[in-house]
């Protein structure tokens, strides 16, 4: 075994916010790990720690700079990255001690800084890192970022001013990383960006050589390009444009797992207008009738927000009537938080924070029966499920029908045989609202 020098400088990691930042983290500790730097497992043995922070809303905003005052107490030399970051001003005069400050994605910055602050060591001996790059989630499963940035003008929303606009990688970039994953042991990619089903636009769906085949950068290619490489594949953070049905019978042929994470955020029009999103909650229904016709076990996840600016009882009503009709299977919802620099905070109509949390409340409680109704129509079938967790008292995993950290777990009790990154095949024999239990075939 090879053993890190006792001089090799160590930095700490502190990592928050969304699946989109957590790659990012990814991405960095990779090229420190290329570099000779060694990881450290807590702030006393590190040369230096980076946060890499969220500044969507302002509980976000507040734990970065918890996160930050925390490293700096604990260690004293800090570096600062992720979307907070592009408020360097904010972050400075809250923590005047931090050493550099960075914007989001901006890796050799990171890099510039880190050496700055612990420099490297330049010995190739420890220069190892595996193909595949260093992750931070379980080794079965796997976060792809296939883009930064997005074209979108949501009034609620301050991601453009903090990751630009668009920038979708090369296709065939993404493939091959998607290729050294699965070599290392993924079972599940999940694709994350912005806008999964923009993809490709920024660079007018320009053709690159994978497998010896011209491939153009689009999403459909993409999908069908990861259907290839024997694993689930789930995509999140799907824009329902009307392209997005071109993937729907790669589902149904069971190549790309039959799931999509689409924000459709409300269902009234006058609100989805003062969002900036696409006010058209009836054609958003036919959509899912026709996706559902091609894939019948398709499941949709989503998020609402209830409580936006101007949004009115009647409006409200009609969100919670366009949730019985759409009858999704993972709904998330938020109060309305307004978020420093969004068009949002300057709209008339403010609902008190009572009201949000009364039609929050109601939201989730017919959601909820929407779930445990759904759910109990899975008792008797027979499910492929990937374990995440085992010990003593079982095992719990997931089916296709849900994805790591945000949606429910099929439960397995009293087997212990299992290992984590198994896939075993299981009959449901029970259901509530959010989770399965069941029996191995």
């Amino acid at each position: 075994m090879v053993r890190a020098a006792p001089n090799t400088p160590k930095i700490g990691i502190v990592s928050l916010g969304c699946p989109k930042a957590l790659v990012d983290s990814e991405r960095i500790i990779t090229r420190l790990k290329a570099e000779g730097y060694e990881i450290a497992p807590d702030y006393a043995g590190a040369d230096a720690v980076l946060v890499n922070t969220c500044g969507f809303l302002d509980t976000a905003r507040a734990e970065s700079l918890d996160a930050i005052g925390e490293a700096i107490s604990e260690n004293g030399r800090v570096i600062v990255t992720g979307c907070l970051g592009a408020e360097e001003s904010v972050i400075r005069r809250a923590h005047p001690k931090v050493l550099a400050v960075t914007g989001p994605h901006q890796y050799e910055d990171v890099m510039a800084a880190v050496h700055d602050a612990a420099p490297a060591p330049h010995d190739p001996l420890f220069s190892l890192t595996p193909p595949q790059g260093v992750r931070l989630t379980p080794r079965h499963y796997a976060y792809l970022k296939i883009s930064e940035g997005c074209n979108n003008s949501c009034s609620f929303c301050i991601i453009p001013s903090m990751r630009g606009k668009l920038q979708s990688r090369r296709i065939d970039a993404v493939l091959k990383e998607a290729e050294k994953l699965v070599q290392a042991g993924v079972r599940e990619l999940l694709v994350i960006s912005q806008d999964t089903s923009a993809y490709g636009v920024d660079l007018k769906y320009a053709p690159y050589d994978w497998r010896g085949e011209t491939i153009p950068t689009r999403f459909y290619d993409l999908a069908r390009g990861l259907s290839s490489l024997g694993v689930w594949t789930r995509l999140h953070y799907v824009y329902p444009y009307p392209h997005v049905e071109d993937v729907i019978p790669l589902m149904s042929e069971g190549a790309l797992l039959p799931y999509l994470d689409i924000p459709f955020q409300h269902a009234s029009p006058t609100v989805l207008k003062a969002m900036r999103r696409p006010a058209h909650q009836e054609k958003t229904l036919e959509q899912i009738r026709r996706w559902r016709e091609i894939a019948p076990d398709l499941v949709l996840r989503s998020t609402f927000i209830v409580g936006f600016p101007g949004e009115t009882d009647e409006d409200f009503e009609m969100l919670l009537d366009w949730l019985r009709q759409a009858r999704l299977n993972r709904v998330g919802c938020f109060r309305f938080e307004p978020v420093n620099g969004a068009a949002a905070n300057d709209l008339p109509g403010v609902v008190p924070d009572e009201v949000k949390d009364e039609r929050f409340r109601r939201f989730m409680a017919v959601q909820q029966d929407i779930s445990k109704d759904l759910l109990q129509g899975w008792i008797g079938r027979n499910l492929d499920v990937l374990i995440d967790e085992v010990d003593d008292e079982g095992a719990v995993g997931r089916s296709y029908a849900d994805a790591p950290e945000i949606d429910g777990a099929v439960i397995l009790e009293r087997e212990t045989s299992l290992k984590t990154g198994d896939m075993v095949r299981v009959r449901v024999t029970g259901a509530d609202e959010y989770d399965l239990w069941g029996e191995r075939v």
